[in-house]
């Protein structure tokens, strides 16, 4: 068993121990920045969002264990948008802007999509599964990465104590 195939068909146990992988596979490393063209052609920078954690979360509109957790990412993101945290989605479809921005209207995704590519993973980190998450600290930090599905309560309980420990 593969972990794509754990990620892609997990079950709830499984999804616990991604859970422990996100407090296990922390990052570290200098301030990092990104330049992100969203499907309304606005900008997003690291650099926009100092003082903020931002989620940065690939995705794809075909993949079932991304689609599960849209519900997860957009009520973080509307508890979080206007005070300390930002989710940022990156579509790695292949398929046109118009079809990812239809889904995301569709599934009345919150935050804001960016259309993917092997350029934007450049920037941020590498994607081995789908969906796979990238968490920046408010002082641009890389501090984790999440192959498999996230919740809000992992992200926020991952903040939570990163906060006590500092």
């Amino acid at each position: 068993m593969t972990i794509n195939y754990l990620a892609a068909f997990g079950s709830a146990m499984l999804r616990g121990l991604f859970i422990c992988l996100w407090l296990v596979l922390p990052l570290s490393g200098h301030a990092a920045d990104f330049s992100l063209q969203d499907l309304q052609g606005k900008t997003h920078r690291l650099a926009d969002y100092r003082g903020k954690w931002v989620l940065v979360n690939f995705w794809a509109t075909w993949c079932p264990p991304c689609l599960a957790e849209i519900p997860e990412l957009n009520s973080l993101h509307n508890a979080h948008k206007d005070s300390d945290l930002a989710v940022i989605g990156i579509a790695m479809d292949s398929g046109s802007g118009k079809t990812v921005a239809d889904f995301a209207k569709a599934r009345g995704i919150s935050y804001p999509v960016i259309l993917g590519d092997r350029k934007i993973v450049t920037q941020i980190g590498p994607v081995e599964v789908l969906p796979s998450s990238y968490l920046y600290a408010p002082s641009g930090e890389k501090v984790g990465y999440q192959p498999g599905e996230v919740t809000r309560a992992s992200i926020e309980s991952y903040i939570k104590n990163k906060k006590i420990s500092n």
